[in-house]
This record gives structure tokens, C-alpha cells and sequence, in this order.
């Protein structure tokens, strides 16, 4: 399986959590009753795989392997992808903070909260439709066929090495949490 390959599947996971958010952001601007710190554990997902796992495996090893092909980093397809990686991360904090405003008795952060949460759904998944049907393939022609042995390996040693045993199967058991919470 090639990096790439490795990366979508681990945009199937994400998407998931992005559908459990933007049910969970509807129910609390409907002020149906829902848990505020749902907003922060989805932030400690995002944060953990879509940031921890996932993107450093995209900035630290993809993009870096295009670069060296040729591609550049501050302008073009990665320099945006960089920039959404920068906005999700503000819309984290911001769906954090509120969360835990809210969950502190701030009644008026339960709109913050979903408003965050939206903000980072919708960029998310753009983000990962550009991903999946442009860079990816970008990277499948631009990164020399002899090298992508290499950049499979070396996302394959992130995993294991720099993101420790069992954080990933942490984070599929944290999808699945968020995902049953918002079933109805």
C-alpha cells in the first residue's frame, strides 16, 4: 500500500468524526441537550489523530518527499494544504475554549462551541476532497517511482515510532465514541 493510500484511509476515520461533529454542532445550536465536552473530546481527536498522526505524517513525510521532487512548499497545492492544516488548528482551539466555557456554565458558548465545530467540518472536508482527488495523485506522478518504497516506509515508522504503540487504536476507539453519542 502506497502512502497516499495509507493517508485516504486515515481520511475515512476523520470524515466520520467530521459527520458525529456537525450532528452534535446542529443539536446544540438547535439547543437540543448535548454534552459540552463533546466538542472538547472531539477537539483531543482532532488534535491527537487528524493533527498528531495524520498531518504529521503529511507535512513530515509527503509533502517534504515532493518537495524534494520538485515541488514547492511556500506557494502552490502544499502551501494551501499548509495554510488549511494552520486554520483547522485555529478552529480546534476556538471549539475547545468553548467547550469548556460552556461546560464551566457559559450557556452562550454552546453557540461558539457549534459555530467552531461547523467552521472546522466544512474546511475539513474540502481540505480532504482537494487531498484525496488533487495533491495525492499530484504525488503519485511528481515523486520519482523508484522512491515511493521509501515514503510508504517512512510513513509507515511515523506511525510506529514517533506516535506510539496504540495511539492510533486509541483514536478509531474515540471515533467510535463520538459516533454512538450522536446517533439518534
Amino acid at each position: 500500500m502506497r502512502a497516499t493510500e495509507i493517508l485516504m484511509q486515515e481520511h475515512r476515520v476523520i470524515e466520520r468524526v467530521l459527520d458525529a461533529l456537525e450532528a452534535a454542532a446542529h443539536r446544540a445550536e438547535r439547543g437540543e441537550p448535548m454534552r459540552p465536552m463533546f466538542f472538547a473530546d472531539a477537539a483531543d481527536f482532532i488534535r491527537g489523530f487528524a493533527d498528531g498522526c495524520h498531518h504529521q505524517k503529511e507535512e513530515g513525510v509527503l509533502f517534504k518527499a515532493m518537495e524534494s521532487a520538485g515541488m514547492p512548499t511556500q506557494a502552490g497545492p502544499i502551501a494551501v494544504m499548509l495554510t488549511e492544516h494552520e486554520q483547522g488548528r485555529a478552529f480546534t482551539r476556538s471549539m475547545l475554549a468553548a467547550a469548556e466555557r460552556w461546560e464551566n456554565g457559559d450557556e452562550s458558548a454552546r453557540s461558539d462551541a457549534a459555530k467552531a465545530a461547523k467552521g472546522y467540518v466544512a474546511l475539513l472536508r474540502d481540505h480532504i476532497l482537494k487531498e484525496d482527488n488533487v495533491l495525492f495523485p499530484m504525488a503519485a506522478q511528481v515523486i520519482p517511482s523508484g522512491k515511493h518504497g521509501e515514503v510508504t516506509a517512512e510513513v509507515e515508522r511515523v506511525e510506529e515510532e514517533e506516535t506510539g504503540a496504540g495511539v492510533h487504536e486509541k483514536y478509531l476507539a474515540l471515533a467510535q465514541k463520538l459516533e454512538d453519542e450522536v446517533k439518534v
